[in-house]
């Protein structure tokens, strides 16, 4: 259970304390969700439902500074922050977003801000969840040899999150145009019509943004910035941009690198692109905490997990401590 007894809040928010510090000394986490569920998945293990994620933001509330990311940014830059600074984050734009996160973060006042591939909105789907509800409805025996995998026989002993996340690793750093065949082509070789209601519309984004929800970029299509050009990297950085700009009418600023690895999915010259985009904040998911010395355009983040409030409240506090993380 994620709850705190009143005597392990105030160790938390002791240790929490000590280890971020503040003004000119502080350390700022920044989470990472994608989904928050309507109910449990158990193709999605990882992603938390409703209950959840209401006891989650609870308690992150709770014994955390939570702000919103820019005004945490800013602080950040001029040594203003407080002691225990965190911020909420969402990655690519699911509809769950807005139907079950928002009410939640709502209800208490949490800020967040979530990033948004408008490639996929109204309709449209990312690779691997096109993968993922394709082997939801797959047959019991599927043949995955053009995949690079053997056939599959569920009913003997396989898994569908097991062959899921070997498909997603097989196709992840294709160029974008033939990963996208490749996941059709095997949804239409298996029968199946995956669902066209995971991503956001137009609508729910800016419903996200007249409810005080920053919204920021994500590029396009979600590409893997170091499998294009930088022709085409730019070109997904800006337009994207632009979109959001034109659904919400408010400038948009702030990005997220897709899948985020510093090296293996960005690099140097994709920050630069970022900069060149219109963009003076930039998000990662190396782990770490940010300090006044960080690279703004390299800001990491943490997603830990724990089954009880005092571990995960002791990881994230821990997190604080890890300012020195990877760049590029």
């Amino acid at each position: 259970m994620l709850y705190l007894a009143s005597w392990e809040s105030s160790l938390l928010r002791l240790a929490g304390t000590l280890l971020s510090r503040r003004g000119r000394n502080a350390s700022l986490l920044v989470l990472i969700f994608h989904r928050v569920l309507q109910e449990r998945d158990p193709l999605l293990p990882n992603e938390p439902d409703a209950r959840q994620f209401g006891a989650l933001v609870d308690l992150i509330a709770g014994n955390f500074n939570i702000l919103p990311l820019r005004e945490a940014a800013d602080r950040l830059r001029r040594g203003a922050l407080p002691s225990r600074a965190i911020c909420i984050t969402f990655d690519d734009g699911y509809a769950n977003n807005c139907t079950v996160a928002l009410p939640i973060l709502a209800a208490r006042r949490v800020p967040a801000t979530v990033f948004v591939a408008p490639g996929f909105l109204n309709g449209k789907r990312m690779f691997n969840d096109t993968i993922l509800e394709t082997i939801r409805r797959a047959p019991e025996a599927i043949d995955l040899t053009p995949e690079g995998l053997s056939p599959v026989d569920f009913s003997q002993g396989a898994t569908r999150l097991e062959i899921w996340e070997k498909l997603v690793g097989k196709l992840k750093y294709l160029e974008p145009v033939e990963r996208l065949r490749r996941v059709e082509a095997l949804a239409e070789r298996l029968g199946v019509t995956p669902p066209t209601d995971l991503m956001m519309t137009d609508d729910q984004v800016r419903t996200l943004h007249r409810s005080g929800i920053e919204i920021g970029a994500h590029t396009m299509t979600h590409p893997i910035l170091t499998r294009v050009d930088a022709e085409t990297a730019l070109r997904e950085m800006s337009d994207s941009r632009r979109r959001l700009e034109e659904l919400t009418g408010a400038p948009v600023r702030s990005f997220a690198y897709p899948n985020g690895r510093p090296k293996q999915d960005y690099d140097h010259t994709h920050v630069g692109l970022a900069r060149e985009a219109g963009f003076d904040l930039a998000l990662t998911t190396a782990w770490g905490a940010a300090t006044i010395d960080s690279d703004m355009l390299q800001i990491p983040r943490v997603a830990p997990w724990d089954a009880t409030g005092l571990k995960y409240g002791a990881r994230l506090a821990n997190a604080y401590r890890q300012r020195q993380y990877e760049t590029v």
